[in-house]
């Protein structure tokens, strides 16, 4: 009798701790899930956690205390990944690490272990932070050789094969968040679309940072590549690096005789056959032959016109006598 009432209640008591247990924590998914569910929602929370981790758990407490919140407010779910492969795309620390995806562009938190502080940063930061800048736009939005009106920056140069710059994604929005409305945080593709911003700023490798502010350049030569140590350097540690002049924008004029520079040097090494085969340079090749004909039959017809203007004139000083 006693064994039966014993055992039904014990089986209660497993009932309800699960169902409580299951109403106080999150959905776990796994790392292709997760690739779904970022490629199908507008925003979306993911704890990055791992076991017998103290502050893994106090994160997911506080997140746990504004899960409606966030549904309400965004709308966003909150997703628990553990021991995720994904994570060092996201945070170069590992876990713990919350993540707020916003169209599929990643912010990492950085801040105290708080539910408000978490969902506050986030509502501040509905929209990516970090602008994209290219060749034709990067003068127009920066104003760095005049140090005008647009404010300071803080710009990453990257390319799609640098592993270190596509971990640096969501630290790179973090820092962002963190510079709000004091500076200006960009990035841009140094081999594509910002090949000369990166030629005129001398950058040489990838990721390479810069701080630009009235007219010169700091670049950052710090080892660390997180929040808090590219927050202070835009804000005051980059008074210890060396400044440098800003160039102004290359012309038209100045990339052709970059062109035709390049191409000489390339001939002289390679010689005729590979550069004929290479098409690098043959649209410089066909820009420096058409330049040269056109110099040349400008000259002619301007020693023609000269010609003709002072047979002209020796003409009528004859019939005038």
């Amino acid at each position: 009798m006693w064994s039966k009432w014993f055992s039904s209640i014990f089986f209660v008591a497993i009932f309800v701790i699960a169902i409580t247990t299951a109403a106080t924590t999150f959905e776990t998914i796994s790392d292709d899930d997760l690739v779904e569910r970022i490629k199908a929602n507008e925003f979306l929370v993911v704890l990055f956690s791992k076991k017998n981790c103290a502050d893994c758990d106090k994160y997911e407490n506080e997140l746990f205390k504004v899960r409606d919140e966030f549904r309400e407010t965004f709308p966003a779910e909150v997703v628990k990944v553990v021991d995720s492969q994904l994570v060092r795309l996201y945070n170069p620390k590992k876990e713990p690490a919350v993540i707020f995806f916003r169209h599929g562009v990643p912010l990492l938190y950085e801040g105290n272990i708080n539910a408000e502080e978490i969902i506050h940063k986030f509502d501040q930061n509905r929209m990516p932070i970090v602008k994209e800048l290219t060749d034709d736009s990067f003068e127009h939005l920066t104003q760095a050789a005049t140090g005008s009106t647009t404010g300071d920056w803080l710009v990453l140069f990257y390319n799609r094969e640098c592993i270190d710059c596509q971990r640096l994604s969501a630290v790179w929005e973090a820092v962002g968040a963190g510079l709000r409305n004091r500076v200006n945080v960009a990035r841009v593709e140094k081999d594509l679309r910002g090949v000369k911003t990166a030629k005129r700023f001398n950058v040489q490798k990838a990721p390479e940072f810069i701080f630009i502010r009235q007219g010169n350049f700091y670049r950052y030569d710090i080892p660390k590549y997180d929040v808090k140590t590219f927050v202070s350097f835009a804000q005051e540690f980059y008074r210890n690096s060396r400044a440098e002049k800003i160039k102004s924008p290359a012309s038209p004029f100045d990339d052709l005789v970059s062109s035709i520079v390049a191409y000489l040097k390339n001939f002289q090494t390679n010689g005729i056959n590979n550069l004929i085969n290479d098409n690098t340079y043959l649209i410089p090749a066909i820009t420096i032959i058409g330049f040269i004909l056109f110099i040349i039959v400008l000259r002619c017809c301007l020693r023609f016109r000269k010609t003709s203007d002072e047979k002209k004139a020796k003409e009528k000083s004859k019939k005038a006598k």
